[in-house]
């Protein structure tokens, strides 16, 4: 069981690393699955995880702040909305369920966002 949960945990790590380039894919949600997986599959997995100098601090202000940085929110909407609105024009032209739908979605994701506490970082 344990191989299992180390397995699943690394696919959950690998799609929250590509969640940082791909603006619908959510990163936090897949690094905190990965860390409660690994905490069960392997403390040094684990570790490893929370003491990464990148990826650790996604995990730890998540998880006892509850907020998300400033320039992640503003770099995560405008992606979104760069990808989305590409998607839009360009993608779904003429459809206009689909552009509908689209936005409706990256509404609802800026919101998804933007309702966490924003964390201030001390000096």
């Amino acid at each position: 069981m344990k191989i299992f949960l180390a397995i699943l945990g690394g696919i959950s790590l690998a799609l929250g690393i590509l969640g940082i380039f791909v603006p619908l894919l959510p990163t936090t949600p897949f690094l905190l699955l990965t860390a409660a997986l690994w905490v069960r599959a392997s403390p040094k997995l684990y570790g490893r995880l929370i003491d990464h100098p990148v990826l650790g601090r996604y995990i730890r202000d998540f998880r006892e702040k509850r907020a998300i940085p400033l320039r992640v929110k503003i770099t995560s909407v405008s992606l979104l909305w760069a990808t989305i609105g590409y998607c839009i024009f360009a993608v779904a032209d003429g459809r206009l369920w689909l552009q509908i739908l689209l936005a409706a979605v990256a509404a609802g994701v800026t919101w998804h966002i933007l309702s966490y506490a924003t964390l201030r970082r001390e000096g």
